[in-house]
């Protein structure tokens, strides 16, 4: 049965108890409110370590001053009993005073250089400085060996692969494929805020990848795939942030390179702000 620790000298004694016994641990942070996809990171973190913590923590320094700190649902029972039936050993669930025990407007700030200055991170100015914050001191609370983060955040992937590699953190981070909806839309906490209108005409963003893709490998030009993308995005109700298809290190591609490209989405619709991306290959 799953374990619930709030306190981190609790979590700290049972991972070195785990550690002594040459255990592997595993380490899934996520911001609670948790579905399918996020249990199939619990899956995936099982294949590749003994014993697994996720943690629940929903991190005040990557909001913005207009956006859904307050509003973003906390089910934290929901979520220990889905964590629990999905393989997970620990649910960390620490407060916002353990977390930033000087408070989050004093605590101690870290930032990635270049990466995190494009597409969300010019767009939600801070965000990525409040994940790495977050997520470094996680590491250093839980002290994983893996650590698994989806790729539906494909950018947060590459801001935590930069601070990772840069920082020389002992983890190996492992990327997990998005979970989708029957109708391509990925799976999200923020689905749930989508109207009954809204949630059918969601699914464009998915479709538009697919066709960003398409016309790319089909030698458009990457204006035109952008373009296209973009009126389809707005046809459909979309508020668009950006459609654009960028490197894996997320610059711009030169003209007729050739290699791992992606296919990247940020869409209002209505109040909900979704994101997607497409990985390919040219």
């Amino acid at each position: 049965m799953i374990q619930t620790i709030v306190e981190l000298g609790a979590l700290r004694t049972r991972i070195a108890e785990w550690k002594s016994g040459g255990l592997r641990i595993g380490f899934v942070p996520t911001m609670g409110n948790l579905h399918a996809g996020h249990h199939s990171l619990i899956a995936l973190a099982r294949q590749h370590a003994d014993r697994i913590v996720a943690s629940v923590f929903v991190n005040p320094t990557q909001f913005g001053p207009n956006e859904d700190f307050n509003r973003y649902p906390r089910t934290p029972d929901a979520d220990a009993a889905g964590l629990d039936a999905a393989g997970c050993d620990v649910v960390w669930m620490p407060s916002v005073e353990t977390m930033y025990p000087f408070g989050a407007e004093a605590a101690v700030r870290m930032r990635v250089p270049g990466i995190t200055d494009v597409l969300d991170g010019s767009h939600r100015p801070g965000h990525f400085d409040g994940v790495v914050t977050v997520v470094s001191r996680l590491f250093n609370q839980v002290q994983p060996d893996i650590a698994v983060f989806g790729k539906k955040d494909y950018q947060q992937l590459a801001v935590i692969r930069y601070f990772v590699r840069d920082l020389a953190f002992p983890i190996e981070l492992i990327a997990a494929s998005t979970h989708r909806e029957a109708d391509g839309l990925a799976m999200s906490s923020r689905n749930q805020y989508l109207s009954a209108e809204q949630r059918p005409a969601a699914a464009t963003i998915h479709r538009t990848l697919l066709r960003m893709r398409d016309g790319i490998v089909a030698g458009q030009s990457r204006t035109q795939v952008e373009d296209e993308a973009a009126r389809a995005l707005e046809a459909a109700g979309f508020v668009l942030d950006y459609a654009v298809v960028r490197t894996a290190m997320l610059v711009e591609p030169a003209a007729g390179e050739s290699g791992a490209l992606v296919a990247l989405i940020a869409a209002k619709l209505g109040s909900t702000r979704l994101i997607d991306n497409l990985e390919f290959t040219l």
